[in-house]
């Protein structure tokens, strides 16, 4: 349980962006404030994903509660507006609550009333359940207001003339926007639905996507109200969904198995840490299923991206290996080899269907890396051996002999990667026809990967007896000319990018791959070096800076509009996945040793406060570079949370070295 109380909850400003999100495994979500103000388009009891995990389309924007007593009408509503905060609710928050649902508990006179959300696994379904205490022997009433919408979650909507059709019953009202428009039902297992004229709620204003430079103004449309008298210990609830979902006739018993599905997740594994316990269900929003593969994917990060094959595939050890999710860690990798082409894997399948795009060089070699993470946690070679180890082959051949977006191995067995207008790194903001951080030529991260995947295959190929190959020789000649290109014997340092005779001596986070991977080309004694130079650099409380504050080309801020925020994306913002590969690397260095554990965990110690700062309960995107390093981007990051969880279980609690060779 996670716990902020009434005395932060009454600061309005410092909370709106303070957010959680419930998620329901198929791409759809609920999202709000902990103050129960939308402070973003992103916020809502129901963003549907139609095509799961895509196709994300807002229905229901929030619920609005009245209780009268004793002839007061007390009003629990949040909602910022052109000339402020009305109703200001959170006055009467006397705490909020993960447990481990988003539960609201609002207190006044005599009466104590609590609010909690949750999702319906694998259907497009939110509930939302009302629990009422009073010490009054009469029944207290209470009016909930829907607040409803009908587009997709990149979008806002303004009043129009949209009619909003309604078919009514005693308890529920299935509302369909437009003519064609995917039909929302509303429902109450107890209260009545009273239809109303139609009213809107016009100019709710989102803070945060003025702070994004995008428009900051939405209206919702108001049907009608759920009315109901509740006494002392009874519930009810109001049920959102996709019309055509299954009916929830039992509320209480959809909250009690959602809660022991959550439960079991922690149990299973056996760490009683709420830190791990918490990160362990933050990962399980991000494994969803998708419908044009019928298969399992990864949600790279809340609320706004949909699933990248990169971000799969570095994601996936942490949120599926180290949470002892092996089956679906299987179906994952299972699902990217059915899609590799020319040796690539997607880099993302489209929000509209098609083909998947593949502009990626680096999602094929971290696919080596998660095959490796596979087998150490599960050695199970009977798969690997039939389904992924062809795949291996495939990527290996393509590497060598090239492939599209003049990805190739170059005559001293390095990989290059570039065309003009296209950003294939992880490093790929893209500002219409500009690339921001433009890496064609051969990358430090790419080559490290490539030296690795090369180790992979060689034990594999030795292992199944494919013994009719040279990829030893070649990792060899690989390890050789990457230490020849990539080492600045003055700087003791890597190069970040070499093309021809040209040498990037920028600082960035890229280097420490080379020494967290489970192979590395570097002796010991380069390692420590490439540690230490990343650690004084690049280091900030939650992970590791994209380029060193002593760079003229150092943005301290990501923040502003679209084209300011993807200049610092990669030019000096921090970024909370690094954590993971740089803790990795600072252990295996230090050889494990009980020092470099105490330093270590507090490497780890900011993101447990973290916790209760952006994404309640997960951790962000990025962060500024500069302090007090504000967290930005996405509140609930796929990668941030996977490797944060994967370094502190596997280098910190369990201190296993990441040396290679097990099941191997």
């Amino acid at each position: 349980m996670m716990i902020i109380g009434c005395h932060e909850l009454g600061d309005y400003a410092s909370n709106v962006g303070r957010q959680w999100l419930v998620a329901n495994g198929l791409g759809g979500f609920a999202s709000s404030t902990v103050v129960g103000s939308n402070t973003s388009k992103y916020h809502g009891l129901l963003f549907a994903s139609l095509k799961p995990p895509v196709e994300r389309t807002l229905l229901l924007a929030k619920l609005e509660e009245e209780v009268e007593l004793e002839g007061e009408t007390y009003l629990l509503g949040c909602n910022q507006t052109g000339t402020g905060v009305y109703p200001e609710g959170h006055n009467h928050l006397q705490g909020f609550e993960l447990r481990p649902f988003p539960t609201y508990i609002y207190a006044f006179k005599n009466i104590i009333l609590e609010k909690t959300v949750f999702m319906v696994r694998d259907a497009n379904i939110t509930i939302i359940r009302y629990t009422m205490y009073t010490g009054s022997n009469a029944a207290v009433r209470v009016r909930v207001t829907p607040f409803v919408n009908c587009r997709h979650y990149h979008h806002t909507m303004q009043k129009n003339d949209w009619p909003f059709s309604q078919e009514t019953d005693q308890r529920s009202v299935v509302i369909e926007a437009y003519q064609g428009a995917p039909k929302l039902r509303l429902y109450s297992d107890r209260a009545l639905y009273n239809r109303g004229p139609g009213y809107w709620f016009e100019g709710m204003f989102y803070a945060q996507e003025e702070e994004r430079g995008l428009n900051p103004w939405e209206d919702h449309y108001m049907p009608g109200n759920f009315e109901i008298e509740v006494s002392n210990g009874e519930s009810f609830s109001i049920i959102a969904a996709v019309a055509g979902e299954r009916d929830i006739s039992n509320p209480l018993l959809e909250q009690v198995s959602a809660e022991r599905r959550l439960a079991a997740l922690v149990e299973e594994l056996g760490f009683h840490e709420e830190f791990v316990n918490r990160l362990v269900l933050a990962a399980d929003t991000f494994i969803v299923r998708r419908e044009s593969t019928g298969a399992g994917t990864v949600i790279a990060g809340y609320p706004w991206f949909t699933d990248w094959g990169r971000d799969t595939m570095i994601a996936l050890p942490g949120l599926t290996l180290v949470t002892g999710r092996f089956a679906e860690a299987r179906e994952i990798l299972q699902t990217f080899a059915n899609y590799c082409a020319g040796g690539l894997i997607p880099n993302m399948f489209p929000d509209q269907g098609g083909a998947p795009l593949y502009n990626t060089v680096d999602a094929s070699l971290w696919f080596f890396h998660s095959v490796y993470k596979y087998l150490q946690y599960t050695g199970d070679h009977e798969f690997i051996k039939k389904e992924i180890y062809p795949v291996l082959r495939e990527i290996i051949r393509n590497y060598r002999q090239g492939t599209d977006f003049n990805i190739g191995m170059d005559d001293d067995g390095l990989i290059f990667a570039g065309e003009q207008g296209q950003q294939l790194t992880w490093m790929d903001a893209k500002i219409g026809d500009w690339v921001v951080t433009p890496r064609h030529g051969k990358p430090v991260e790419i080559n490290a990967l490539w030296y690795n995947a090369l180790q992979v295959i060689t034990r594999l190929a030795g292992k199944y007896r494919d013994n009719n190959n040279d990829l030893d020789s070649l990792a060899a000649v690989v390890r050789n000319n990457f230490i020849n290109r990539f080492w600045n014997p003055e700087k003791k340092r890597l190069y970040d990018l070499v093309n021809g005779s040209s040498r990037d001596e920028s600082i960035r986070p890229n280097q420490i791959f080379a020494v967290s991977l489970p192979f590395s080309p570097l002796d010991h004694g380069k390692q420590v070096h490439v540690v230490n130079t990343v650690w004084r650099e690049l280091y900030f409380s939650y992970g590791l800076r994209s380029l060193a504050p002593t760079d003229s080309e150092y943005h301290g801020k990501y923040q502003g509009d679209v084209v300011r925020r993807d200049s610092a994306y990669h030019r000096g913002t921090g970024w909370g996945w690094l954590a993971g590969p740089f803790i990795t690397a600072f252990r295996k260095v230090h050889d494990y040793s009980h020092e470099s554990k105490v330093i270590a965990e507090r490497f780890i110690a900011p993101f447990k406060a973290h916790l209760r700062e952006h994404g309640v309960g997960s951790i962000s995107e990025v962060f500024d570079g500069d302090p007090p390093h504000l967290p930005r981007g996405c509140f609930s990051q796929a990668w941030s949370v996977a490797e944060v969880l994967r370094a502190y279980v596997e280098d910190i609690l369990m201190s296993v070295p990441n040396k290679g060779g097990k099941n191997l």
